[in-house]
């Protein structure tokens, strides 16, 4: 065998599951493209926000903060989390979603408030002033450094004796003596497990091994960059977002990045961004703001993959002995990743689940059938 654990795809999913998995054996991360990460984990919107998603995705979250706070030794060089906060804003007939929101989020470990209207320009000064009448802000919400991420998670899989092949797409993949085997564009390669991580591709793999799908959809999401008014600087802004989500924007790199918070079924692929969603996000950013935006400096449109009750697929397959998921975490995939890697890592090994309060059942991927 080449490695007690084959992990097909390279994005932060593998490579968290390999890292984690590194501390049990060898691992081999097979990663269709040149580059690790090229796909959704290049294309993030790169937010840590324990007030997003569902109560399993927050209690995720709330697992991998401890981590993303306080990495290992040596595990990256600058902090992975900085502050950034975010700012929620009421439309006219948004109420019922923002209260059923703000319920939610009082609960979270640092709570939200809502906060009095005319306060809103003190937190973004751009904000159309009586456009929105109510307003909460999620003070914890953090920016991560996901490039440092990926990376530490892929350094330690070379540091624990891994090997992370590039340009090796899975062509064929089945059972053998002990294991599994993978026809790659990179060569045949065997292990005794292997942790299905292909992202939008998964359920592809899972038909290629004889496995049952668990129905994942791709997702595109735009985004692009603009200029900021003259003079303005928006370092100290945080997110801002409506509760509808119909948009958000940020500071990025001395200019805004905005998306229509788009989330159209797409088939997997190297997606480019549409013009009239890039439009869309233009206009929506305009009605809320006083920017003028007279400039798209880039846009690009990633992929997002869900499962169908938007919970992550974590766990062992029921139709093939050693097939394992790590997939569907949708746009979560950056705040959770350190904790579904080692609830992937614990179930490949039959370790003790290492955080107490998530129930393994709830990401089985037995639930979707």
């Amino acid at each position: 065998m080449d490695a007690d654990f084959l992990i097909i795809g390279g994005g932060i999913a593998g490579a968290s599951a390999g890292y984690h998995l590194a501390a049990y054996g060898r691992v081999v991360l097979l990663e269709m493209e040149q580059v690790t990460g090229y796909h959704a984990t290049g294309r993030s919107a790169a937010l840590f926000s324990e007030y997003y998603g569902g109560p399993v995705v927050r209690a995720l979250a709330s697992a991998s903060r401890s981590f993303l706070d306080g990495p290992p030794p040596g595990f990256c060089a600058a902090p992975l989390l900085t502050p950034r906060g975010m700012l929620a804003l009421c439309p006219a007939g948004g109420d019922a979603s923002f209260d059923a929101a703000l319920a939610d989020e009082l609960a979270a470990p640092t709570p939200a408030r809502e906060i009095d209207p005319a306060e809103v320009r003190s937190y973004c000064p751009i904000i159309r002033p009586g456009r929105y009448h109510r307003a909460m802000v999620r003070p914890a919400t953090q920016d991560i450094d996901v490039d440092a991420l990926h990376q530490g998670f892929l350094r330690g899989i070379r540091a624990g004796g891994g090997r992370v092949v590039r340009s090796a797409r899975v062509r064929e993949l089945g059972p053998v003596v002990g294991g599994w085997r993978a026809e790659t564009d990179a060569g045949p390669f065997t292990g005794g497990q292997v942790v299905n991580a292909a992202g939008a591709w998964a359920d592809q793999v899972a038909e290629l091994a004889g496995v049952r799908p668990v129905g994942l959809t791709p997702l595109r999401r735009t985004a692009f960059l603009v200029d900021l008014p003259d003079g303005v600087s928006a370092h100290r802004w945080p997110m801002v977002s409506d509760v509808a989500e119909t948009f958000y924007f940020k500071p990025e790199s001395g200019r805004l990045l905005i998306s229509p918070a788009d989330a159209t079924p797409t088939p997997a692929g190297d997606v480019r961004p549409d013009d009239l969603d890039v439009a869309v996000g233009a206009a929506r950013v305009e009605e809320a703001t006083t920017l003028t935006i007279r400039r798209v400096h880039r846009a690009w449109a990633g992929l997002r993959t869900a499962a169908a009750d938007d919970v992550p697929v974590v766990g062992r397959s029921a139709d093939a002995e050693g097939f394992l998921w790590l997939a569907g975490l949708s746009g979560y995939g950056m705040q959770i990743a350190p904790s579904v890697g080692r609830l992937l890592a614990a179930l490949a090994t039959g370790a003790t689940p290492p955080d107490p309060g998530i129930d393994p059942a709830l990401v089985a991927p037995d639930r979707l059938h």
